[in-house]
């Protein structure tokens, strides 16, 4: 009995040995799959994060899921699990040709493709970027003159630097604080949508610079960023020609001017992709990435948001105008006539023409709002690689300055010798000799100015030595080249005065007069060797150049030089001045009644009627 009682409950105790172990199998096996779902979702997680980094072209390293506990999955079921949210479309997924980054799933007997999103969809589109495009859009199109200088040149560029300032500044006030950028790489990771969070997902995708300067106040920023101020006050300017300057062959170049620099004052600091990229970057821009970042804004906005409301008031708005306005103006003749004389006439033409400038200044706008959003990677002043030694570069540095001083100083002989000494020397008269010699002296300024630009970026300054030889010669050759460019300016100058003053020949000693002005910047530039700021300044100079020529009045002038030759009993050109713009008039006042009263008529003739937005000074006073 004894015996058998023991035999029982050691029976007893062997079920009771079985029941724990089934218990104790039971939770191993939550505990496996609770592991399994933890693995899933940090491979999930992991994969979010490699994802955004992966703009960059860097792939970070991502922790695996631990494998020393046993798991209940097969080999079948180990997949690449994909990120949270949508899906990126075919266009944006690119298989690696290689094997997968560290710490990706692997699907079995091969490497998973891994995703690659564009740059926009990281770029965070801040609330109002549409209706700021169609504010500059309809402004554009309803004051821009296509057809001649006018004031709705400047409302508009106006209206378009307001309106994207206005959205840059707004998110920048509305954006978190500066952080970290390992912070920021997590604010992302964490984000339920790659196409919207905080300002710290553009730090991650561009740089530690642009996160920077989300959560500054504006004051700070305009203060600190003093080259946007210059750019865009000097394409206002550039734009403002328009309103007093008639010259159509001037406001040209003042718009083409002023849309490099309105590039310029959008990317502000100069960036690692080099300067002809940054004169173009708001078209390029445009055309590359901020028409589509723009339209995943618009799918992107659901529901009745702000942004939703304010289209539908616009559009609300827009059609009662539409329909009260022609109302009105037939109700009564006097606002009738006011009508008439603000609204255009509806043509084919014009309604072409509306669209054009909708779509151009629109999309112009939503470029510059891109780069502001997500800016290009700022420069960093890096040694280039210079490979050419002290003989390669001094030698023809050296024949120039050589040759240059033979130069010199037979212009010294030619200019005291005056014209007794051309005339003998060369058989020309001295109108005759400035004549041959000025556009071959500036083929040669520009020459040697691409020279000394190639030596300055590759000659070797490896030690003291190089680097004085470097400065002499060329501090040389530039000083030298001033010389060359104020005897080609006295050459037309001269030859003007013999032959007559006409805008291209002013435009020419212009331009040569800008050339001089690049190698005084050479000349500052060579005590430091420090020639990163050159280019700008280059195109800097070369538009106050054109500014101060518009000051100047050119037309005018050309009319003033002329006439001032007609007194000294030289011939007056009457048929070239009736080419001019109204811009000659107060000049015209100085003839006779028998010569000025053709040219003016003739003037006048040609200056069409103006409307509020083609307004110009120039023309107003020719009426």
């Amino acid at each position: 009995m004894a015996q058998r009682s023991g035999d029982g409950e050691g029976s007893m105790t062997d079920h009771g040995e079985k029941a724990n172990e089934r218990e104790a199998d039971a939770a191993e096996a939550t505990s496996d799959s609770t592991t399994v779902e933890d693995a899933a979702a940090e491979i999930s997680d992991d994969h979010r994060v490699l994802t955004t980094t992966n703009v960059q072209g860097t792939a970070p390293s991502v922790p695996a899921p631990e494998t020393g506990k046993r798991s209940t999955l097969t080999d079948a079921d180990h997949i690449p699990i994909p990120p949270p949210g949508p899906t990126p479309s075919a266009t944006s997924v690119s298989a690696s040709s290689g094997p997968a980054p560290a710490g990706w799933p692997i699907v079995p007997g091969g490497s998973a493709p891994y995703v690659r999103i564009p740059r926009r969809r990281h770029v965070v589109c801040p609330p109002g970027v549409l209706p700021a495009a169609f504010v500059s859009g309809t402004v554009a199109a309803a004051a821009i003159p296509l057809d001649r200088p006018g004031l709705g040149w400047l409302l508009a560029a106006a209206v378009a630097a307001v309106a994207v300032f206005e959205v840059d500044r707004r998110a920048r006030r509305s954006a978190t604080p500066p952080r970290s950028v390992p912070a920021a790489r997590a604010a992302e990771a964490a984000s339920p949508s790659t196409e919207s969070g905080s300002a710290a997902a553009v730090a991650v995708i561009d740089s530690e610079t642009a996160q920077d300067d989300r959560g500054v106040s504006p004051l700070a920023l305009v203060v600190g960023n003093r080259e946007r101020i210059w750019w865009t006050a000097i394409g206002l300017g550039l734009l403002s020609v328009g309103t007093f300057r008639a010259a159509g062959w001037l406001f040209v170049l003042c718009v083409i001017a002023a849309s490099v620099a309105g590039s310029l004052a959008v990317i502000g600091r100069r960036t690692a992709r080099g300067t002809w990229h940054d004169v173009a970057a708001v078209p390029l821009a445009t055309i590359s990435a901020a028409i589509p970042w723009a339209y995943a804004r618009a799918e992107g906005i659901r529901g009745n948001g702000p942004s939703v409301r304010t289209s539908w008031s616009i559009l609300v708005t827009g059609a009662l105008l539409a329909v009260l306005v022609p109302l009105l103006a037939s109700a009564d003749a006097t606002f009738g006539a006011l009508v008439g004389d603000v609204v255009p006439e509806v043509g084919t033409g014009a309604v072409l023409r509306w669209i054009s400038l909708f779509v151009v200044v629109g999309a112009g706008s939503l470029g510059a709002m891109y780069l502001l959003a997500g800016p290009p990677p700022t420069a960093v002043d890096a040694a280039p690689e210079r490979g050419l030694r002290r003989l390669e570069w001094a030698l023809p540095m050296g024949a120039l300055t050589a040759l240059f001083a033979l130069f010199v100083a037979v212009q010294f002989v030619a200019l005291f010798g005056g014209d007794d000494y051309v005339q003998r020397t060369s058989g020309l008269t001295y109108a005759e000799y400035a004549r041959t010699g000025f556009w071959q002296l500036s083929i040669v300024s520009v020459l040697t100015l691409a020279v000394i630009m190639v030596v300055l970026h590759l000659a070797g300054r490896d030690n003291a030595t190089d680097r004085a030889w470097l400065r002499i010669l060329t501090g040389a050759v530039s000083m030298l080249s001033l010389v060359i460019v104020a005897s080609a300016l006295a050459r037309m100058w001269t030859y003007q005065q013999a032959y007559g003053f006409t805008v291209l020949r002013l435009l020419v000693e212009v331009f040569e007069l800008w050339l001089g002005l690049i190698f005084v910047l050479v000349l500052v530039a060579l005590p430091r060797m420090d020639l990163a700021w050159l280019p700008r300044a280059a195109i800097g100079t070369a538009f106050a150049t054109l500014l101060a020529l518009a000051v100047i009045d050119p037309e005018r002038l050309v009319a003033d030089r002329n006439i001032d030759r007609w007194e000294h009993g030289e011939s007056l050109d009457t048929d070239y001045l009736t080419t001019l713009s109204p811009d000659i008039l107060p000049a015209l006042t100085r003839l006779p009644a028998p010569m000025g009263t053709p040219i003016r008529y003739s003037i006048r003739a040609e200056v069409p009627d103006d409307s509020w937005n083609s307004w110009n000074r120039s023309r107003a006073r020719a009426r």
